[in-house]
């Protein structure tokens, strides 16, 4: 591991950071620098095994809610205080690590999900799965935009698919996590949670690599480039942002619904037993994490902004059509949503990225917070919304929030201009 991050990698970093030392060299990078796989390999595995153990913890949801007695609104909040703990500190970091880089923040970082993961194993009632809820989105605070930075450090000048790279990773093992609580954890009990902190050991490991791999890279010692847009004002970037934002909040609010209640719904309208619905979960997750590959590379290629119009509005007769759908159908739709849906956000970061260059972790950081406090919004309010109704109910809903891709024309065509950053 140290040798590949170490050594050979290295020599990729000094060709990416030669193109991004100053303005003038902006026509350059695409010639000089090379994407340096080891480290790409190394971040999504690490990502993979980060985001197991946040899956995990929402995929036994079933058993933490009839271990303690809670109601759906209760599970919501569980994730709300994951994804607000987490939304709230990666913008701040990602904007305290553009100016201050810190190599070994990332282990540091996963120490705080596994004292979460621990704690939740052991928790003996809701109060303290909430602090150990909110120990886990402090370590997702720290990881998400840290991580996104050294994904684009090495991606040699094709960041829509280093950025995919990096986050198949993180949907992989989110697909992993009800599939392994389905097979480990509900046949054997909250305490068995702790045999995760196994994993969270080794992406420690990995990352104290990837750490030093960091430390050396050219553009932790030199100042960043200054290149902006001049064909864009302030205004226009401001107004893009908020689009994107939009777009972003129609995605993850749709997706918790999947994330923290499809369980539920499989359950409630199909009669199916809790180990079966989580193999659906499974199902659906690792749809999202095939489409997240296809996203960034294709929008390298096209354009972020074609990629955004299919994925974000594409989707929409898919989820309508959902709610009305018999198991069959529904197994099938919940895969082409998926596939559908991930490819967008790889090429949202980086369409933001190249709107505001030089601030990678900050616009990290912001993205990543505001899907995740979307996610944890979204779990919040469609659990209160599921114990006032149904969660039928719920999916009828929601159904209608891919519509909100059609802002997509307001986004500005940046593909022509924007600089390698």
């Amino acid at each position: 591991m140290e040798t590949s991050l170490d050594k050979s990698a290295l020599a990729g970093a000094s060709a990416s950071a030669a193109g991004s030392a100053s303005p003038g060299a902006v026509a350059q990078p695409a010639k000089v620098q090379r994407t340096v796989y080891s480290v790409l390999g190394a971040i999504s595995f690490s990502h993979l095994l980060n985001d197991m153990i946040q899956s995990l913890i929402l995929a036994i949801y079933p058993m933490l809610k009839d271990n303690f007695s809670l109601s759906f609104g209760q599970i919501g909040l569980i994730t709300l205080t994951y994804q607000i703990t987490a939304s709230l500190l990666q913008p701040l970091v990602g904007t305290y690590t553009d100016k201050h880089p810190k190599p070994y923040s990332l282990p540091v970082g996963m120490g705080f999900t596994l004292a979460g993961l621990l704690l939740m194993s052991v928790a003996p009632n809701f109060g303290v799965l909430l602090v150990a809820a909110a120990l886990v989105g402090c370590g997702s605070s720290v990881f998400h935009p840290e991580s996104s930075r050294v994904a684009r450090m090495a991606s040699g000048g094709r960041h829509g698919l280093a950025q995919s790279l990096f986050q198949v990773g993180g949907n992989a093992g989110s697909s992993l996590g009800p599939l392994l609580a389905a097979l480990i954890v509900i046949p054997h009990g909250q305490r068995s949670i702790a045999w995760f902190s196994v994993a969270a050991l080794v992406a420690i490991v990995v990352l104290t690599q990837i750490g030093r791999w960091y430390k050396q890279h050219p553009a932790v010692k030199k100042a960043r480039s200054q290149v902006g847009h001049a064909t864009l004002s302030r205004n226009q970037v401001m107004f893009a942002m908020g689009v994107l934002m939009l777009l972003v909040f129609s995605k993850y609010f749709y997706l918790a619904s999947i994330n923290s209640y499809f369980t539920f719904y499989l359950i409630d309208k199909f009669h199916l037993p809790v180990q079966a619905a989580q193999v659906h979960l499974f199902v659906f997750l690792a749809a999202v994490a095939a489409g997240t590959v296809i996203g960034g590379p294709i929008g390298d290629k096209i354009g972020r902004k074609y990629v955004i119009w299919v994925s974000i509005l594409g989707v929409a007769p898919f989820t309508l059509l959902l709610p009305y759908a018999n198991l069959f159908w529904t197994g099938v739709l919940t895969v082409i949503i998926g596939i559908v849906l991930a490819s967008a956000f790889s090429a949202i970061l980086v369409y933001a990225q190249e709107l505001i260059p030089g601030k990678v972790g900050m616009v990290a950081g912001l993205f990543f917070g505001f899907a995740f406090g979307m996610g944890g919004i979204g779990a919040a309010v469609l659990g209160q919304l599921a114990d006032a109704t149904s969660i039928t109910y719920v999916y009828k809903v929601c159904s209608f929030l891919p519509l909100i891709g059609v802002l997509t024309v307001f986004l500005p065509n940046v593909e022509g201009t924007r600089a390698k950053a």
